[in-house]
């Protein structure tokens, strides 16, 4: 990963940026491949078919606690995408496929410009109500309307490598698109088949998902107790 220094607000970062401690919270649901990549037509990327004619949508809640960016909540609405270049589909293909931030939410303005500037992430600020529990659950509000609420049952636990894992997210912020390279130590992981549930509210956002066939049953969640991540920079693709 590369060592160069961007200027946000007045402070220096210097890369790689690095996570030491978030809690990960999400649900996968899939959807018409064909809405998906109506959807995702602007990234120039193709939407991942975990079988044919069905896209995967992946929503994630991530606690930021210990970040070179500071502490916040982000909401993330992602299509799970084939890599440039590349035909992964099925399941066997699942863990190749890269992951597109079609929207992304967050409640702090120094990660906001951060994200926008240095990785091209589409945030937007918005307000957020998180409640622990099992289920797990939270609300989503951005320009004084709902987005989305969300409950997520907690699942059984998962063993995860000790090693780092690669892990390949894709943006289009003014018409450019990027690849982010990350790697990621997990743990306290679980995870589940179904177990979510789901409400839209009217914001332009949960619009789209509606547009998707959501609210609906999510095939899978999981929740991560630990999550200790590093970013390098973005770099522009074709």
């Amino acid at each position: 990963m590369s060592e160069s220094q961007h200027t946000i607000a007045g402070t220096v970062l210097t890369m790689p940026i690095r996570v030491r401690k978030a809690d990960v919270h999400s649900a996968m649901f899939t959807v018409d491949a064909d809405a998906a990549q109506r959807l995702i037509d602007y990234s120039g990327l193709r939407a991942f078919e975990l079988r044919p004619g069905r896209a995967v949508v992946n929503l994630l809640l991530t606690r930021f606690v210990d970040c070179d960016l500071g502490q916040y909540n982000e909401f993330s609405f992602c299509v799970m995408v084939q890599p440039p270049a590349s035909d992964v589909r099925g399941l066997r293909g699942f863990g190749a496929a890269g992951t597109f931030v079609h929207r992304m939410a967050v409640d702090g303005a120094f990660t906001l410009e951060a994200g926008r500037q240095i990785w091209g992430y589409p945030k937007i600020m918005a307000d957020f109500t998180v409640r622990d529990g099992n289920p797990f659950s939270f609300d989503v509000d951005a320009d004084g309307s709902r987005v989305v609420e969300m409950a997520i049952g907690r699942g059984l636990p998962v063993p995860m490598p000790s090693r780092p894992q690669s892990l390949l997210t894709y943006t289009n912020l003014d018409g450019t698109t990027r690849e982010t390279e990350a790697e990621q130590v997990t743990s306290g992981m679980h995870a589940r088949i179904g177990g979510a549930a789901i409400r839209l509210g009217d914001h332009p956002i949960a619009k789209e998902l509606a547009s998707l066939g959501l609210p609906k049953k999510a095939f899978a969640c999981m929740s991560i107790a630990n999550a200790d991540m590093t970013f390098g920079d973005a770099r522009e693709i074709a």
